[in-house]
């Protein structure tokens, strides 16, 4: 299991070498890896299908007791079927419509990383570990959507969809660890066995986190304007993160913490509400658009909002209807978001109004998309009309909101039907119009996964059976928390939520007829815009500019005297304060134990720091510099701290030597500052090493427990295998500290590298362009030197 989710990591790793290797059929060889992955999954669905719970564990940081430890349920296994089944056919449908593209290499980099790590937040039993995986989501989907990243509207968008995210990121990762303090332990499986979640002080704050982090990763009101942005992304992307991954890792949250946080009253009401909400806002916006890419990213918004008002409602039905439209609307999306890319492949349209008539010379693609534009509307015989009826028998024996909510529903399903139409008929159907390219049939790469996809959604509309075989009712069993029957059928009879499909099928075509003047009646939606949720993150983003800029100007203004000023003073003010208010101070004022070449070697520092500050000379201010430093490190060797003191003595000696060999670029000393500055300094300096000796005092006469030095002295031989103490703390005892400090000096060593030798034509790079750019400056500064004493002998004869 932990070769299986390291394994696209690991192929991440060396798929530049393979797209070299296996060139314009790379995402043929790289979709090995998840076609591999799909078997293995399904092969422990005879398990799960018979309600078996799989787990593994390995561990990690044993000594924080956290574990990559995975859960394979019903829940997991779905979503862990989908990003493998529908990762193989968007590797090989990328690697094709990519295929002229310079990056493709690092293209196949960031999906399988982006997969790797839908994996392991589907199968993460461990909640670290989770975050971790989510996180990396977050990244690698940060990497995808600003592939093209020479264009400036990539960028911004790849950058508005990290900035949403990871600030919901903070709030889960508060949250899941509150949620491990109040389960008793960092394991889902055992805090959702656990009871009394629900009852605990924290629950409200805990569950407003996570859904916090859970809302913002799926696009939920008013955090969906990301989504339908991250279209900047080239179409594969989208198909594979608006199909079954990104945006339904926090639906996956949602629907995995509702066994143990689900049930309440603010659980139900606010899944409800904003899964209504975003439903209808999602799908409104979707019958206004015109953009492919765009009404499909609408759309996917309506999804969205629908499973969290299903998991929202915490019924039984409820949780039949979200694993099934789930499964329904990750094969209709997957199959039209690659119709959209093959229709901007391969006849230049990215927008419904540039199209028509296409039916005849792309038979194939217009096959695809009307059947996976039929499992979208709901139609029967198609998967989707299975999931649309479920979802209206969930709604309608809703315990409570079931008015609102049945209402809700018919609406999205009449705009849904719209959308389905235009999806079905606009482009393909209708009078010819003429294309940016000329339009035919792609080739079996493209073609395969949408066919595929939209095939299942009419096998499994058929034949239902097929779709459940244990998977969707251990899936719903894991969601509701309690084993269930599931019976998908694709006839139920004659009954209400036939009926209201009905009427939501005739009403959709209805405005379909009349789309364009549905468009211009809700032309105000263009005005609501500019005070929507958008146009406030982008007023926040520029006020956070603006505020930045302003402190760089007021704090960073570039003078060193002002930032030890505002430094020292608030740790004046601060510090002096709380003593103060010590109503007893004790100050260790013993002196029995100094020895005499100690008060010398504190003398000295006392008349090298004097000396310093009152002489009139650079050379003799680094020379008094220097004394103070290298009698710090005397102090060090009387105090057995030889290490520091040579670490000392190697530093001081380079900061003099430094220091003298840029004397002669300095000007010479001056005395710039008044009279009253240089006392504020001198009462700021004094204030300043005053309450550092005090402090000092206070601390080493107010210590109760023994020093950790004895326990460092102890065990760096039986732990650390060293007898340099000093050596085996950093190494050992603080090696992550260590660890992270070489982290920084690598990424200090890289950003050096880069700005040397990765230079693009603007600097020469070679010793012979180098010579000629010299001489190049050269001769232009020749002539215009030359070029100024003509001007002057010209400007001197006119005078004459």
């Amino acid at each position: 299991m932990l070769m299986a989710v390291l394994s696209c990591f690991i192929l991440a790793c060396f798929a530049p070498w393979v797209h070299r290797f296996t060139g314009r059929h790379s995402g043929w060889a790289l979709a090995l890896l998840p076609a591999t992955l799909f078997a293995y999954f399904a092969s422990m669905l005879p398990m799960v299908s018979q309600g078996e719970k799989l787990q593994f564990s390995y561990n990690w940081f044993p000594g924080l007791n956290i574990h990559l430890s995975f859960l394979v349920d019903g829940l997991s296994l779905l979503f862990a079927l989908l990003i493998t089944g529908i990762g193989f056919f968007i590797l090989a449908y990328g690697g094709r419509y990519l295929e002229k593209h310079r990056d493709l290499g690092r293209f196949f980099i960031f999906l399988l990383g982006f997969m790797g790590s839908m994996l392991g937040v589907v199968l993460s039993d461990n909640l670290i570990s989770l975050f971790v995986f989510w996180e990396l989501t977050t990244i690698t989907s940060f990497m995808l959507i600003g592939f093209n990243h020479e264009q400036e509207e990539s960028r911004k968008k790849a950058h508005q969809g990290l900035m949403v995210t990871v600030l919901g990121g903070l709030a889960l990762m508060t949250g899941l660890i509150m949620l491990g303090l109040v389960g008793g332990s960092f394991e889902l499986s055992e805090i959702l066995a656990a009871d009394g979640l629900t009852e605990h002080p924290l629950y409200l704050p805990m569950l407003i986190l996570l859904l916090l982090g859970a809302f913002t990763k799926s696009a939920q009101t008013p955090f969906h304007f990301w989504l339908p942005n991250a279209m900047a992304a080239p179409t594969p992307v989208s198909a594979y993160l608006h199909s079954a991954t990104m945006v339904k890792a926090g639906i996956y949250l949602l629907a995995r913490l509702s066994p143990g946080l689900g049930g309440t009253e603010v659980w139900l009401l606010t899944l409800s509400f904003f899964g209504a909400l975003t439903m209808l806002t999602g799908i409104f916006l979707a019958s206004r658009a015109t953009g492919v890419k765009r009404v499909l990213a609408y759309s996917t918004v309506m999804a969205l909002g629908t499973l969290t008002m299903l998991l929202g409602l915490g019924t039984e039905k409820a949780a039949l209807a979200a694993v099934t439209f789930l499964l329904a609307h990750a094969l209709y999306k997957g199959a039209l978001f690659m119709v959209a890319g093959i229709l901007d492949h391969s006849a230049g349209v990215k927008d419904f109004q540039q199209a028509g008539g296409l039916r005849h010379s792309m038979p194939k693609t217009t096959v695809v998309a009307v059947l996976a534009s039929l499992s979208l509307a709901g139609i029967i015989p198609l998967f989707g009309f299975v999931g649309k009826e479920l979802l209206l028998e969930a709604v309608l024996t809703a315990s409570s909101w079931h008015i609102g909510l049945t209402i809700a529903t018919v609406v999205a399903n009449i705009l849904v039907v719209l959308v389905a139409a235009v999806m079905a008929l606009k482009p393909w159907f209708g009078p010819a119009v003429e294309t940016p390219k000329k339009p035919k049939d792609p080739d079996f790469a493209l073609l395969i996964g949408p066919a595929v996809l939209a095939s299942l959604g009419l096998l499994f509309g058929l034949m239902p059976f097929l779709a459940d075989k244990g998977l969707l009712a251990a899936a719903a069993a894991a969601v509701y928390g309690q084993p269930i029957e599931l019976y998908l059928a694709l006839w139920h009879g004659i009954n209400l939520p036939l009926m209201l499909s009905l009427t939501s099928l005739a009403l959709g075509l209805l405005l379909f007829k009349v789309w364009d003047g549905w468009r211009q009646a809700t032309d105000f939606m263009q005005r609501a815009e500019k005070i929507g949720p958008e146009v406030i993150y982008e007023r926040l983003m520029l006020g956070m500019t603006q505020f930045a800029d302003w402190q760089t100007k007021t704090l960073q203004n570039g003078y060193l005297r002002n930032y030890l000023i505002t430094t020292l003073g608030t740790v004046i003010i601060i510090v002096g304060w709380a003593l103060l208010r010590v109503n007893q101070l004790e100050l260790n004022l013993s002196i029995q134990d100094i020895r005499v070449h100690e008060v010398a070697v504190i003398l000295v520092l006392i008349l090298a720091a004097l000396t310093a500050v009152l002489v009139r000379s650079f050379l003799a201010a680094v020379a008094m510099l220097g004394a103070l430093g290298f009698g710090v490190a005397l102090l060090y060797v009387f105090f057995s701290a030889v290490d520091v003191g040579i670490t000392q003595v190697l530093v001081e000696t380079i900061t003099v030597l430094l220091l003298v060999l840029v004397l002669y670029r300095l000007p010479e000393f001056r005395s710039l500052s008044s009279t009253a500055n240089r006392l504020r300094d001198a009462v700021i300096a004094g204030m300043t090493g005053l309450l550092m000796t005090v402090l000092v005092l206070v601390i080493t006469g107010a210590r109760q427990l023994d020093g950790i030095s004895d326990y460092f002295l102890e065990n760096s031989g039986p732990l650390g295998y060293g007898r340099n103490v000093v050596n085996v703390i950093l190494v050992d005892f603080r090696a992550l500290d260590t660890l992270g400090e070489l982290f920084v000096l690598a990424l200090v060593a890289i950003g050096v590298y880069a700005m040397i030798h990765l230079r693009t034509g603007a600097l020469p790079v070679t010793n012979s362009d180098r010579r000629a750019a010299f001489n190049l400056r050269r001769a232009q500064k020749e002539k215009a030197k030359a070029d100024e004493t003509a001007k002057a002998s010209t400007n001197q004869g006119e005078s004459s």
